[in-house]
């Protein structure tokens, strides 16, 4: 199938912090991402200050405020609390994907516009997705420089010691919408970037004894870029989703997706840089013996890191879920692998997931 949009991957993903040198260092620390570079007063951007972080082919952009009448920062901040404002598709037409989104009815944000500095020239264009998140295209076929124009080496290197986490590039990305949302948002994306639905998980699909959702993935048609929605469904009691929605006051990003080539690798390394993930309970592992797969992993060893496994076809991912990050109980990373071109989201591990993300919004006095 063809991506009538051109869009080729994942690229920056922005984060709204409340201060942005702190955050970026737990990036680089706990991550182990490298800072590569910033934008600040010291090269003449006077309201804000962003630090751009890369592993591999993952590209984090951690920005806060220097001047309160920063209001698109400031105004998301006091509402949201940290979180991911905006991320990018790269593109091979800035101005073909944006006019295709635009005369298909997304919501403009800024219009095709070129940034030009001594390195060259970076195309961008933005539209409005969820709330106060917006969607990027992004082209940097004639641009030398680091990142983008304004971004140069840190001033002040932050020197940091880390284990390798593995990382390799953004597998999804998964938003959280209100009740009767999702399907809306499912049409924007259909519609608007020439989208199809992938997977529908309705009612009864995914659920616990106390509390249920709802959830669509969407993807261009060749497939290059995944993106799951959610959203709540009624059961006894409120929903990881509606927690959410409630801790965020709206819609947004719940979690990023992370692939790893060597998930046994990152989940101890992570754990050791001091990254908190969720629980599973041991008769997960005793079920998954029992089942008498075949998988390249030993069990014993996805059971010591928490590890959860599903099968899907002829493949079959690995994943687990850190706990939030912040704060807020809202935003949160998963850790993922796919073997033998797995295309799945991990529907088998849904019950024990999310019954573990219950036993912490007990913790919190949310699973009312």
């Amino acid at each position: 199938m063809t991506n009538s949009m051109g869009i080729n991957c994942y690229d920056f993903i922005e984060f709204y912090v409340g201060s942005a040198k702190m955050v970026a260092y737990w990036y680089a620390k706990a991550l182990n991402f490298e800072i590569k570079g910033y934008k600040g007063s010291e090269y003449g951007t006077k309201d804000r200050v962003s630090y751009y972080l890369v592993k591999n082919d993952i590209k984090f952009v951690i920005t806060s405020y220097i001047n309160p009448a920063s209001y698109d920062i400031t105004s998301y901040l006091n509402k949201h609390g940290d979180g991911v404002k905006r991320w990018a598709f790269r593109v091979d037409d800035v101005t073909k994907s944006y006019e295709y989104a635009y005369n298909h009815g997304a919501v403009p944000i800024l219009e095709p516009h070129k940034l030009e500095d001594e390195f060259g020239i970076v195309e961008k264009a933005s539209i409005k997705i969820y709330d106060d998140t917006e969607i990027v295209f992004i082209n940097y076929d004639n641009y030398k420089g680091i990142f983008q124009p304004g971004y140069y080496e840190p001033i002040q290197k932050i020197e940091t010691s880390a284990n390798d986490s593995h990382l390799q590039f953004v597998d999804h990305i998964v938003g959280n919408v209100r009740h009767n949302e999702m399907d809306y948002w499912v049409d924007y994306y259909c519609k608007t970037m020439d989208f199809e639905r992938f997977i529908y998980f309705g009612p009864g699909d995914i659920s616990t004894k106390f509390s249920a959702l709802l959830s669509s993935v969407v993807r261009t048609k060749d497939s290059a870029v995944k993106i799951p929605i959610n959203e709540p469904y009624k059961g006894l009691k409120k929903s990881q989703i509606q927690e959410y929605l409630e801790e965020f006051y709206g819609s947004g990003v719940q979690h990023i997706a992370i692939a790893s080539d060597d998930i046994i690798a990152s989940i101890s390394a992570l754990r050791s840089n001091g990254i908190e993930f969720l629980s599973v309970p041991d008769t997960y592992y005793d079920n998954l013996k029992a089942r008498n797969l075949e998988i390249s992993e030993d069990i014993d060893t996805l059971k010591k890191h928490g590890i959860l496994c599903d099968f899907e076809g002829d493949g079959y991912l690995l994943q687990l879920f850190t706990k939030p990050i912040g704060d807020r109980p809202t935003f949160f990373f998963e850790i993922i692998q796919r073997r033998k071109k797995s295309e799945g989201f991990g529907q088998g591990n849904f019950q024990s997931l999310f019954e573990s993300i219950e036993k912490d919004q007990d913790l919190r006095g949310n699973l009312v």
